[in-house]
């Protein structure tokens, strides 16, 4: 989808400097989980954009992406006080590693990768597959929805920055079986988590990995 103004349905927190914008989805607009658009918007006379991946589980009616506040920001503070009915300008979806109807995944999550993390959980629990969740974040957002996958039997693990990847991933792996591994964070997340991966049994170079930058 080219650059096209699309209406915010809502906004609201999710955590600690962190907001889901839910978005109604354009005629045409198709996307799977874990893929992402770029958001533009006016800010100061000119135009910023940043990338965000979607978050919601489906796109039917609208679609939701998770937005990281940093106060000294450009965009993200611009996004946060958006109301229902305003617009914001969105193009895509891009991206390669996104669900594909895997009977079973494990996401491994740093940071605000938890967005795609439990969008995808949602949707393979949805259509009746195994999930896994396993979420490093010294201040943890969508605990909400984490809390509702784990009672609807996904695995879920939110660790400290300090705790152990490998043990966490070596259990997510052994109660979802042959599962498709995804890997969402910044780039030092993702060193760690890969070789965590690794550590645990699973296979780096298989996994579907995004870098947020």
């Amino acid at each position: 989808m080219e650059q096209t103004p699309v209406t915010v349905a809502a906004v609201r927190e999710v955590g600690p400097d962190a907001v889901a914008i839910e978005l109604e989805t354009p005629p045409g607009f198709r996307a799977r989980p874990g893929q992402f658009v770029k958001l533009s918007a006016e800010v100061d006379g000119g135009v910023e954009s940043r990338f965000y991946t979607i978050s919601s589980p489906d796109v039917t009616e609208t679609f939701e992406v998770t937005v990281g506040i940093d106060p000294e920001g450009t965009l993200a503070p611009k996004l946060a006080d958006l109301a229902a009915g305003e617009t914001v300008d969105v193009s895509g979806p891009f991206g390669n590693a996104y669900y594909e109807d895997e009977p079973g995944v494990v996401i491994v999550a740093g940071g605000p990768g938890v967005g795609p993390a439990v969008g995808i959980a949602e949707r393979a629990i949805a259509d009746g597959g195994r999930a896994a969740v396993v979420y490093q974040d010294d201040e943890p957002i969508h605990e909400d929805r984490l809390a509702a996958l784990k009672r609807e039997g996904a695995f879920v693990e939110i660790l400290a920055g300090d705790d152990d990847l490998a043990a966490a991933i070596e259990g997510a792996l052994r109660e979802t079986g042959d599962a498709q591994v995804f890997v969402y964070g910044f780039a030092d997340f993702l060193d760690a988590a890969t070789d965590a991966v690794a550590a645990a049994g699973g296979s780096p170079d298989q996994a579907k990995v995004e870098n947020f930058g």
